[in-house]
């Protein structure tokens, strides 16, 4: 994971997701354990059965559910099927880009806004 920068990984067992691991995991299972960390398994310190979202949930709600279970990665999934994986970072940017397009709409709003008609 250090070596090709990844931060988390799904875990796969005939096609299914069956857990996901980060540095999060791996660190807590390490920890008080380095004479054990050559017969650790990624069975042993995966969250099994994490925390997901779905393709069509919104970006607020997304948001908010990372911060309640305090997950700084979830495996997005249609049905069984795995899409991908959103860290809290891709989140966090499209907040901001939403809201950037949203203050430049509301700033061109009140720029265009029609003046008092003169008498």
């Amino acid at each position: 994971m250090a070596d090709l920068d990844v931060g988390s990984l799904v875990v796969m067992d005939g096609g299914k997701m069956v857990g996901m691991l980060s540095f999060r995991e791996v660190l807590l299972a390490l920890k008080g354990k380095v004479a054990a960390a050559e017969t650790l398994t990624v069975g042993d310190v995966m969250v099994r059965n994490p925390v997901t979202a779905y393709p069509a949930l919104e970006a607020n709600e997304l948001r908010r559910l990372m911060i309640e279970k305090r997950s700084r990665y979830l495996p997005v999934l249609d049905g069984d099927t795995l899409m991908g994986v959103i860290s809290f970072l891709d989140v966090a940017k499209a907040v901001l880009e939403e809201q950037g397009f949203e203050n430049k709409m509301l700033k061109s709003y009140i720029k265009n806004w029609p003046s008092e008609p003169q008498a």
